[in-house]
């Protein structure tokens, strides 16, 4: 029998402010300073001191750090060998077979889409637009595709799916896990596979749809674009170059057999990764650089983990704020005696208001896009991980499919698909109109946001 659960005025403070920092981020404004305000009050109201409110914030912040550490570095860590590898013109070399693949509009839709899904899971999707951009996109549009339907492929795929899984990094499904209260990512992962299938299914086929509508309405637009592409530069390569093309994404696929066969997930795994990582950048460095390399190294990790800090600042404090609300983790930073308090939340509203798969997927899907509104796919993970084991605790469902939903509503939204200041990373390399490109990628996701709902209602 599910235990009574009073809530208290410590409830409804953190409840405030919770509403506070998802009203601030649908008005696209920073939430971090009402994620500290909430800190500081419910600590000092919890210790009863000024001194414990303050000491709140400090220890929120490295307990949250201590949660997203290991993503940290390990993404730092493969930014900083993306820039050699830019560097020395070895991705010129990875990509340029796959470039050779598009023939017609047809095929470069999908193989810019599907180089833009490798490459963002391995490389993520900021480092993974720029090589893209450069090396693949002038060639889609010489086969046909135009401007505006590159953008999309790369959009769909890249800061879609490949984020909103990040089955290889593990960044997102790390973050979500946590907040949701599982030990790794493992089973959301697992759970979130059928509604990825689905997500990116949906999306990327409606897209496509759209973007052969477009060139028979308009097949002037082609050779428009084709007259205003700059001729691409040549570039000088090395022996260097050619190892690192062959060597990188061999290790990265011993890495994920590696994955596989030894079972490794969670920690093991962006342990291995980020090992590879780090012996392909020495190796290469000293190789490009000679004894130079031992002073260059420096300078690639310093770029990958600024790169790093800046996309994790933030959410180590919005991490912070909401793991308050669960259990084990609100005692890391209030101390003894504290409660989880939206696990709380939770049971209380089980006790008062009929619930039902419908209504809490619903709710879940509509926390990620809301907090998606900032522009930033990582900002709503631990909300939608806190509200998924919120509602776990509400009702008997598979609380991994609920975060995955939910992550899946936050990162399309926020990683850059249909909200204009998101997608301008795209827009640029591409030469597009940032508010086109979100408007033209609207439909698909929406669809796609539709259906998967219904699936994970169904496997809930």
């Amino acid at each position: 029998m599910q235990q009574t659960v009073v809530l208290t005025n410590l409830h409804w403070m953190f409840l405030f402010w919770v509403i506070v920092v998802i009203v601030a981020m649908a008005f696209r404004k920073d939430p971090l300073i009402p994620c500290v305000l909430g800190l500081f009050t419910v600590g000092w109201a919890f210790k009863g001191s000024l001194v414990g409110g303050i000491t709140t914030i400090f220890n929120a912040l490295i307990v949250a750090g201590n949660e997203f550490w290991g993503i940290i570095v390990v993404i730092s860590l493969i930014v900083a060998l993306s820039k050699l590898l830019s560097e020395t013109g070895a991705d010129y070399l990875v990509m340029s077979p796959a470039a050779k693949l598009m023939v017609n509009a047809d095929v470069a839709f999908w193989v810019l889409g599907f180089a833009m899904l490798i490459a963002s899971w391995f490389f993520w999707p900021s480092p993974a637009t720029a090589l893209i951009g450069a090396i693949m996109v002038p060639v889609a549009i010489r086969a046909g595709l135009p401007a505006l339907g590159a953008a999309v492929a790369m959009n769909l795929f890249g800061h879609g799916i490949a984020l909103s899984t990040d089955y290889v990094i593990q960044g997102a499904p790390t973050i979500t896990a946590k907040a949701a209260g599982f030990a790794s990512p493992a089973p959301l992962i697992s759970a979130s596979i059928p509604l990825a299938i689905t997500m990116g299914l949906v999306t990327t086929i409606v897209a496509y749809i759209m973007v052969k509508r477009d060139i028979k309405a308009n097949p002037h637009i082609i050779a428009e674009q084709q007259a205003a592409l700059k001729v691409a530069e040549k570039r000088k390569l090395n022996s260097v170059a050619y190892f690192l093309a062959i060597a990188t994404p061999i290790a990265f696929l011993l890495d994920v057999v590696a994955m596989l066969t030894l079972q490794l997930r969670g920690g093991d795994a962006t342990a291995l990764l980020g090992g590879t990582a780090v012996i392909i950048l020495a190796v290469g460095s000293l190789l490009q650089h000679g004894v130079e390399g031992l002073e260059k190294i420096t300078d690639y990790i310093r770029d990958g983990f600024m790169f790093g800090i800046k996309i994790f600042a933030p959410v180590i404090i919005i991490g912070g704020f909401f793991f308050m609300g669960k259990g084990e983790l609100a005692v890391g930073i209030l101390g003894k005696g504290a409660t989880g308090f939206l696990e709380d939340f939770g049971v209380a509203i089980s006790q008062t208001i009929p619930l039902n798969n419908i209504f809490v997927a619903l709710i879940t899907l509509a926390t990620g896009i809301i907090v998606g509104l900032d522009g930033s796919g990582f900002s709503p993970l631990p909300l939608v991980g806190s509200v998924a084991a919120t509602f776990g605790q509400a009702l008997p469902i598979d609380k991994a499919t609920l975060a995955a939903l939910g992550q899946i509503g936050g990162v399309w939204t926020g990683g850059g698909t249909i909200i204009p200041w998101a997608v301008i990373p795209v827009a640029a390399i591409t030469g597009v109109n940032p508010i086109d490109l979100a408007r033209r990628n609207l439909i698909p996701v929406v669809i796609g946001f539709i259906v998967t709902t219904i699936v994970a209602v169904i496997l809930m």
